[in-house]
This record gives C-alpha cells, structure tokens and sequence, in this order.
C-alpha cells in the first residue's frame, strides 16, 4: 500500500485562512460621536401634511408646503389649517404629527384626514437616533462604507480610499519569454495579475524573478509602493526553493508555510513588516487555487470587509476519487446547476483549469458521487 508524504502538522485550510485574518490590521476608526440631535429637528416621516393631532378628523385650510431642506419658519399652523410636508421636511411650529397622502381628500385649498391622528404618527422626533455627543462608534471600529457615511453625517474627515496595490511576479530561471524545450513562458504571471484585479485589487506585473537568493532577498527589501506581494513558486523543498529562506533572513513573521490542502500544500504567508508576501506554489492549478482563497481573504480584511465566503454548493453528477489524506479541490464543469467532473491532469494542468468553472470539495480520504458538495467557483 502506498504511503501518503503528507506531514500531520499541514494547517487545515480554514485555520490558515483565520489566521491570515487575524494577523492583517483592518482599517479602524476613531470615536465617533454625534455633533448634533439626530435628527436635529422633529422631521416628517412620510409625505402628507403636518397639522395639529388635536383637531382629528376636522378639515384644514392649506397654508403651503414644505420640502425637506425648507426652512419650517415660514408657516406656523394654527387651529383650522394644515401645511403640505414632503418626506425629511422639518416640521412647522404648531404641527404635531402627520396624516399621510394616503388617508387625505383634498378639495381645492382644504384638506380632509381620513383617519383622526395622534401626536407624533409619522414624525421622526429629534434626537430620537441619538442626542448631541452620543458616543455612535467606538475607538477601533474597523471601517466600512457605512461608516463612512457615519462620519460625513457627523462632518467628519472621510479617510483617503484606494484600492489595494498588489505586485504580482513568478519566480523561477526557467521562465523566458521565447522558451527552448527545457524552459516554459511565465504563465501564471498574467493569470494571477488577472485574478488579483477580478478581486479588486490594483495589480502591478512584475517581470519574473530568478533563483537567486540575493536578487530575492532585494526585491523584497525593496517592494515599492504595494501592499501585498503574490509570488508563485519558490515555497516548496527544491534547492532553488528559496523565498522561506530568504523571508526568514529578512526578519519576515511568517504565519504559515504547507496547509493541509490537495493542490496547493507548498502554501507560504508572511509579513515583512507592513509587506504581506503570499507565496504561491509554482504549479498553476495550485498557484490559482490558493490566489483565490488567500489574496480574497486578505484585500477583504485590509479593506474594512467582512471575511469573504467563496463556497456554493452544488451536486455532483459522476464519481471523484480522492485516495490521499488531503481534502482534494477537483475541476469540474458547472451544468444546469450540477458539477461535472473534469479529468484533471494534476496541478500543472492549465488547460483543465482554463476549462473549468469551478473546483469541487473532496473530503479525505472519500469518493463523491450523486451527492451535494460545496465548490469555489472559477472568477
């Protein structure tokens, strides 16, 4: 029987996700609190008219009207009269609630209530979401877009929004750009420029670097103005693998190197100070693969998002094997609604990849069939 080379200390693939999450600052705020009464003053609610609750159903004279932005100084209703009052309008001196144009007759200049109201139907009372001064947020609250509406209600600074800056450059002496038999183009280059810009990030492609521990070791000193580094290759146990090395030279924190995941066990995170470097395996079903688990991941968190959920579920409509001891992400073709399994050739295999809409969930070892399994789709 064969025996698997897998090690028992592989981190799942959930746990190197959470603690990529955990070691990346999210964009966090300072306190926030309210500058004034919100709202500052009582506000209609609804479109109608404001009036007197009083009164119930009695008919009202029409003085004017009122839309929101209007200064409510210019009419005070009395007894017998009623101002017209467009949703958000501050509400006139006098006027106690609102009938909606929904349960108004209207004839002519006067009004008739088809419902007798009470004081504050249809108004939002002031400082009735929170009073001048109110703590609204904590110091350290991560940032998302509705805080930032948060601190332009409050006139506050809005912080500086760009998109994250990702470089992207493969490794590897057999990567030219005219290839003789023994050498390859620098595939995944492109491909994973192309995926870091789908996740929305700003992508820089970097020529490709070589096996040289000196030129690696620069390149990193000197990562330019980008936030994230995605390398593919150079993380497993060749003698040309040297970005670990080389990170670790460096002082790199390194979160994680090898997860528990079938392609892409030679993955590599690490921080270089403010550089997140994800090493990506040189395979590019692998390289792909955990690009898009790893770097969605991080740009969410350095972003202010909450933690992305790739996974759908679907079923399978043939078998899949999985003989090893590593979850297995299977290429399969998306029909009708089921997956279709593709013959993948491994993780070299890029024309599979290119085939595929997405990579089914293979638990360990097992064989799928007939069964809903979840799958991350191809983007």
């Amino acid at each position: 029987m064969a025996m698997s080379c897998d090690h028992p200390d592989l981190l799942p693939l959930e746990e190197a996700l959470q603690r990529l999450w955990e070691a990346l600052p999210a964009p966090a705020l300072p306190e926030v609190r309210a500058e004034r009464d919100d709202p500052a003053t009582d506000r209609a609610a609804m479109d109608g008219v404001a009036l007197r609750a009083a009164e119930g159903r009695a008919p009202r004279r029409i003085l004017g009207t009122l839309f929101a932005g209007d200064d409510p100084a210019a009419f005070t209703v009395t007894p017998g009269t009623a101002v017209r009052i467009m949703t958000g309008a501050a509400l006139p001196s006098g006027a106690d609630a609102i009938v909606p144009v929904e349960q108004l007759e209207t004839a002519g200049d006067t009004v008739h209530p088809q419902v007798g109201p009470d004081s504050g139907d249809h108004v939002r009372l002031r400082g009735d979401q929170a009073k001048a001064g109110e703590l609204l947020l904590p110091a350290g609250t991560p940032l998302n877009a509705a805080r930032v509406g948060l601190l332009a209600q409050e006139g506050l600074t809005l912080p500086a929004r760009r998109r994250i800056r990702v470089g992207v450059a493969s490794t590897g002496d057999e990567l030219v750009p005219a290839p003789a038999r023994h050498q390859i183009r620098d595939s995944n280059g492109p491909m994973l420029a192309a995926l870091a810009h789908a996740l929305g990030a700003e992508v820089e492609l970097r020529p490709a670097l070589p096996d040289d521990p000196p030129a690696l070791a620069a390149a990193l000193r000197n990562p330019g103005d980008i936030r994230i580094l995605l390398t593919s290759g150079g993380v497993s146990m060749g003698e040309h693998d040297h970005l670990p090395s080389v990170l670790k030279e460096l002082g790199a924190t390194i979160l994680f190197h090898r997860i528990r995941l079938k392609p892409g066990k030679p993955m590599l995170a690490a921080l270089l100070g403010d550089l997140l470097v994800l090493g990506l395996p040189g395979n590019p079903v692998s390289a792909y693969l955990n690009g898009l688990l790893f770097l969605s991941q991080a740009l969410a968190r350095l972003d202010g998002r909450a933690a992305p959920d790739p996974w759908r579920t679907a079923r399978l409509v043939a078998a899949v094997r999985n003989r090893g001891d590593r979850p297995l992400l299977h290429p399969c073709r998306l029909v009708d609604g089921h997956l279709e399994p593709l013959p993948g050739k491994g993780s070299a295999d890029l024309i599979t990849l290119a085939r595929a809409d997405a990579f089914a969930w293979i638990e360990a070892p097992g064989r799928e069939t007939g069964a809903k399994v979840r799958y991350v789709p191809i983007v």
